[in-house]
């Protein structure tokens, strides 16, 4: 299960991959939790982060379609700062939020619609894209952690399936938050390699670019019919080097 990912550090790629403008800083390449991040809603979406901590964004009300992306004055998407690692509306204080987030990075996709953490989250349709340019997992077959670079065999972004959260606190604060879904690997041609030995293998939920705005104005009862694993031969992992390595090493994929 990742815990790393790097961000996209190039502003066309934000333009050219998910049609939305890209931040003004493009923030830090590598991402860990609780570090600030961004992530992707649908335009008519975006009013729900400023309304009441779990409250229903206004976007789930309406039909399954989304707005005409050629339409200016109306962007289909809009992309959103925020803190990876999910802060529940429920959480009673900073400080408890800052304490969760690191272990709410994930959420299992068969089990986000029933997990404390993240049911409400899913039920209320809060779903989001979280661009990144790879994820990273640990090669542990050697007997020593190896750290992997997994990323699309063509180099493009990829546009992984979230889930995002607001969190008001009693003096006012408000964290804005997001994590990745994640399907089971287990079977999976590439991924299955990585992770502890023995226990249940994943990967990050990452979508088709023709589903982008399906998944973000679906129906929750449709939602999960968006979470299937991403093609083996469309990937490519390869072992980070390090500058104490002598000898390189070749590409898993």
């Amino acid at each position: 299960m990742s815990t790393h990912y790097e961000t996209l550090q190039q502003a066309d790629a934000y333009r050219e991959a998910f049609a939305v403008e890209p931040p003004a800083a493009l923030g830090e390449r590598h991402l860990w939790p609780r570090k600030p991040g961004f992530f992707i809603v649908h335009a008519a979406t975006a009013a729900a982060l400023s309304q009441a901590p779990g409250a229903t964004p206004e976007a789930e009300a309406a039909p399954d379609a989304a707005p005409d992306a050629t339409d200016n004055a109306t962007p289909a998407r809009v992309l959103v700062s925020a803190q990876w690692g999910l802060v529940p509306h429920w959480v009673k204080s900073a400080s408890d939020a800052k304490l969760r987030a690191p272990k709410l990075v994930n959420a299992k996709s068969d089990t986000a619609s029933t997990g404390t953490a993240f049911r409400d989250a899913w039920l209320n349709g809060q779903r989001c894209i979280v661009p990144m340019a790879a994820f990273y997992e640990d090669d542990l077959r050697s007997g020593k952690a190896v750290p992997t670079r997994v990323a699309r065999v063509d180099g493009k972004p990829m546009g992984v399936a979230g889930l995002w959260a607001r969190w008001q606190g009693a003096d006012g604060e408000v964290i804005i938050s997001y994590c990745l879904l994640t399907v089971n690997a287990n079977n999976h041609a590439l991924l299955h390699r990585y992770g502890q030995p023995g226990s249940e293998k994943s990967m990050p939920a990452i979508l088709n670019e023709g589903a982008y705005d399906a998944w973000l104005t679906a129906r929750p009862e449709k939602a999960k019919e968006f979470m299937r694993q991403y093609a083996a031969q469309w990937l490519l992992a390869n072992p980070v080097e390090k500058k104490a390595d002598k000898v390189p090493k070749g590409f898993l994929g």
